[in-house]
């Protein structure tokens, strides 16, 4: 009795604690929903889909994030706390499977927009709950939780709720306004209650599901290819988008990352938790949805090259896909830009000027052949990155 009672509680996280396979585990049902996000706006590459897909990435980030969070103070492979990210996983799952349809339902069955509001209410709820029982004597902690329910959960589920029940522009305003309430009300609840009790792991957290926006791009190249004959054009295309990934890789993983979980290290209490919020919650959120952007462009590019009885190798890419292609690089490079001026106080000038030139090429992408774009795009990608390595070498005086 006593063994099953141990197993089932919440074990607290310390300051050395690592990513858990359990959450690896759990990061899994998020590479699905992810490629969800990019079909979604695949299937209608309209400017209105795109700012739709993005609410609906922001929605499943949230859910991402309670999760890393709570699993920094909990140990996610707790018998209490794995049972609740196997339920997460199934709710989550369900939202994925109602993704395509949560702006235009299709029908028969239930309504997809009101299912997906529904099972998002369920994972901030058990969210909530399960951080009022990791720590039944931290008061602080849990005048915060009560503050993020009634200013963060509350008001915008009601509006995701009316929401769900219009199409359209109303619709997309009606989650515009609840995802603006939602991180708005995060930020107002402070830092006070919350805790990043290992840098490391929380580090780590993040960088796993930027390697997991990273794979969904590769898998979004292989579903443009799917069906079509391997030709010389399809792997050079190929190859360009990798090493586009590549790049981004880069950039994240040896420059962004490690300053940033060096900078959270050297601070604690709340200073350390704002800053987690500020960095890892709200500015990986850009890089994720760059990632997602470029994606669209990727697997269409690679679509067009494959698809030689409806396009030539002249074709360019056409209206909102031709801007996804730079523009998800622009957005990534931006908010890598905000994460360095916010981890280390300096101008990243690089960064900044990359980042609204690829915002503003997207007119030039429309102007030569898709392949051609792809191309120039990761080798202008991967001066950038030296570049930027460049700066930091001169800075750093080695």
């Amino acid at each position: 009795m006593a063994g099953r009672k141990e197993r089932a509680r919440m074990v607290a996280a310390g300051d050395d604690h690592r990513v858990t396979p359990a959450e690896l585990f759990f990061d899994l049902v998020f590479v699905y929903a992810i490629t969800q996000v990019t079909a979604l706006m695949a299937a209608d590459p309209t400017p209105i889909r795109v700012v739709g897909a993005m609410v609906v990435l922001a929605l499943l980030w949230w859910c991402w994030c309670c999760f890393a969070w709570l699993g920094n103070v909990v140990r996610a492979d707790s018998g209490a706390l794995f049972a609740v990210l196997v339920t997460v996983m199934a709710v989550v799952l369900i939202v994925s499977f109602a993704v395509p349809e949560v702006f235009a339902d299709a029908p028969g069955g239930v309504s997809a927009p009101l299912l997906f509001v529904l099972c998002y209410g369920a994972v901030r709820v058990l969210h909530l709950v399960s951080y009022w029982l990791s720590s039944p004597g931290d008061a602080a902690l849990r005048a915060t939780l009560r503050r993020t329910a009634l200013l963060s959960v509350a008001p915008p589920l009601v509006l995701l709720l009316i929401g769900s029940a219009y199409t359209g522009k109303v619709q997309l305003l009606l989650w515009l306004g609840a995802v603006a309430i939602d991180y708005g009300g995060i930020y107002l609840t402070g830092g006070s209650g919350w805790r990043v009790n290992s840098p490391g792991h929380f580090s780590e957290r993040h960088g796993l599901i930027v390697i997991i926006a990273l794979g969904e791009s590769i898998v979004a190249m292989g579903v443009g290819v799917s069906g079509f004959p391997l030709t010389v054009p399809v792997l050079g295309g190929a190859a360009a988008g990798l090493l586009l990934s590549a790049g981004l890789w880069a950039l994240y993983f040896r420059r962004l990352g490690e300053a940033a979980e060096h900078r959270l290290g050297s601070l604690d209490g709340d200073e350390r938790t704002r800053f987690g919020r500020d960095v890892y919650t709200f500015l990986h959120l850009p890089l994720v949805a760059g990632v997602v952007l470029c994606a669209l462009g990727m697997k269409k590019v690679l679509q067009q090259v494959a698809d030689t009885g409806h396009y030539g190798l002249s074709e360019p890419l056409h209206g909102v896909v031709a801007w996804s292609l730079t523009g998800g690089v622009g957005v990534f490079l931006l908010g890598g830009a905000a994460i360095v001026r916010r981890t280390t106080g300096r101008r990243p000038t690089v960064l900044v000027v990359g980042g609204v030139c690829a915002l503003a090429s997207g007119a030039l992408v429309g102007l030569v052949p898709a392949l051609v774009a792809l191309v120039v795009l990761a080798a202008g990608l991967l001066l950038l990155v030296r570049l930027h390595d460049g700066g930091h070498a001169r800075l750093d005086g080695s």
